[in-house]
């Protein structure tokens, strides 16, 4: 687990706590903020996680930043140390417990952070956690996705999500997944794309589901494509290493939408 411990001052230091007892200092440079405080925590599934855009934005806004490896231990944080709880991707199935056990006291850990009210984000992976938690079914998708393809917010007459208030009717983003899931039951449908119906969801007006990684930056699109490049196989929705890589016009809406996300749950959790 690593923690970032940040001064309230216009210029501080912020101070990573790494696994392994390494300690390392950086200097960044924050406005001074006189509101409360967004305390972050993020469940990571492999070192290849990266937290990319999430790191920036608690960077910028000045917000300490907290991640758990249910792999690596088994002390889960108190419910009360956190503020918003981000689930990330991974390699694995949700349901791929005999090489990955843990995945049992992550779910239970996830279920009692819903119940007791907490904010949720889930990415991917994380996203379909989330889903399953809530009682949906999760199954192999008909397509694979994997490289820059656009997603569409979900409105209808019926359906005016107050958290798509503001985001972008359409946007591309970065996809790298096989599964797909069910909405559940009382959840609202926020995103879709041509190749996944359900790309996201909300529950309870602070559970967000996020099947896309709005996350990434060049360097994470490049270690999954190093790491997993020979699995994204041929289809019409997986692109070719030289189109997925230096797509910077992407990038930064997509930079630019991750920060719109946080920042309503940053409104929810500090009003």
């Amino acid at each position: 687990m690593f923690i970032v411990n940040r001064k309230m001052l216009s210029e501080a230091k912020e101070v990573i706590s790494v696994s392994g007892g390494e300690r390392k200092t950086l200097k960044v440079h924050s406005p001074k903020l006189n509101r409360s405080l967004m305390k972050l925590h993020v469940l990571q599934h492999s070192a290849l996680n990266t937290l990319g855009t999430i790191e920036e934005y608690a960077k910028t806004r000045g917000y300490p930043l907290e991640s758990t490896r249910f792999y690596e231990t088994k002390n889960p944080p108190s419910l009360d140390s956190f503020d918003l709880l981000i689930i990330m991707g991974g390699p694995m199935g949700i349901y791929d417990y005999a090489e990955n056990p843990w995945l049992r006291d992550e779910k239970y850990f996830i279920k009692q952070a819903i119940d007791a009210g907490k904010p949720v984000l889930g990415i991917c992976l994380g996203a379909q956690l989330l889903a399953d938690i809530l009682s949906a079914r999760i199954y192999e998708n008909g397509h694979r996705e994997m490289g820059w393809f656009p997603v569409k917010a979900v409105r209808t007459e019926e359906n005016k999500p107050e958290f798509l208030k503001g985001l972008p009717e359409e946007i591309t983003v970065f996809h790298w997944h096989s599964r797909t899931f069910d909405l559940p039951e009382r959840a609202v449908h926020l995103f879709r794309s041509e190749g996944c119906k359900n790309q996201g969801f909300i529950y309870d007006g602070r559970v967000v589901a996020l099947q896309f990684h709005p996350e990434v930056h060049e360097e994470r699109v490049e270690s999954m494509i190093r790491r997993f490049g020979g699995e994204s196989g041929n289809g019409p929705f997986t692109q070719r290493k030289e189109v997925m890589v230096g797509q910077e016009k992407y990038l930064v809406r997509t930079k630019e939408f991750m920060f719109a996300v946080l920042d309503r749950f940053e409104k929810l959790t500090l009003s």
